[in-house]
């Protein structure tokens, strides 16, 4: 038999994307508009380009109605799936998760773009021979990161303050097996000065990760409008 034969679970990352014009609001009283597209675009570029580098993933579906993430998504195994109603979160998460399941996908991936921070292997990890949902909560304990769905529709994701628990409640509804996850990389998303803050502490110690975002965050530093500390090594 050939080696790849045993692989047979067909898995779909999905990676929507709120238009970048109005990204990280909560970031207005320090950040620009400007500043906060740019911030936006590093982020996801760093989220996708990590997705791309796990085999595991068949394919990888950006879900969004922002111009600039459809032309940074074009490539191998990436697929873009138009948001025409830009309903929020958990509506793009369900335009991936219907595209899953009608090209016969057995999983999905649900990260979103707003954490560079995690590696390739977390995402091999979490997705590794899963059957029901596997959540990951954000550094709080609260929100959602992550989630793993197998099948794909096995319950509806509901993202937002307080997800967590509301997860964890729907897979015990639904009497789906479920497990919570940590992965660090995952934990921590960029919605408000303390998160900013945090990741830039975080890439001081990471040289080589989130290329993109880290860039942004020097760019900032230049114009002014960030002040945090951040390793001044070449990415």
């Amino acid at each position: 038999m050939k080696r790849y034969a045993a692989r047979t679970a067909r898995t779909v990352a999905i990676l929507p994307v709120k238009g970048f014009e109005a990204a990280k609001q909560r970031l207005a009283d320090m950040l620009g508009g400007g500043a906060r597209k740019a911030l936006a675009q590093a982020m996801f570029s760093d989220v996708l380009a990590t997705l791309r580098r796990v085999p595991e993933l068949d394919e990888i579906a950006v879900v969004t109605a922002d111009r600039a993430a459809e032309a940074a998504a074009v490539g191998e195994r990436v697929t873009v799936l138009r948001d025409r109603t830009e309903a929020g979160q958990s509506a793009a998460a369900l335009i991936g998760i219907h595209h899953a399941v009608a090209t016969g996908s057995e999983r999905v991936l649900l990260v979103p773009g707003d954490t560079p921070l995690f590696q390739p292997r977390e995402v091999a990890a979490l997705i590794d021979g899963t059957r029901g949902v596997v959540i990951v909560a954000d550094r709080h304990g609260t929100g959602t990161n992550a989630l793993v769905l197998s099948p794909p529709d096995a319950i509806e994701p509901v993202f937002g303050p307080g997800s967590f628990a509301r997860h964890v409640a729907a897979a015990e509804a639904a009497h789906v097996a479920h497990r919570v996850e940590e992965a660090p990389g995952l934990a921590l998303d960029v919605d408000t000065p303390a998160d900013l803050a945090e990741l830039a502490a975080a890439l001081e110690g990471r040289r080589g990760q989130a290329p993109s975002t880290r860039g942004a965050l020097r760019q900032l530093e230049r114009a002014g409008a960030w002040t945090a500390p951040l390793a001044r090594a070449s990415a």
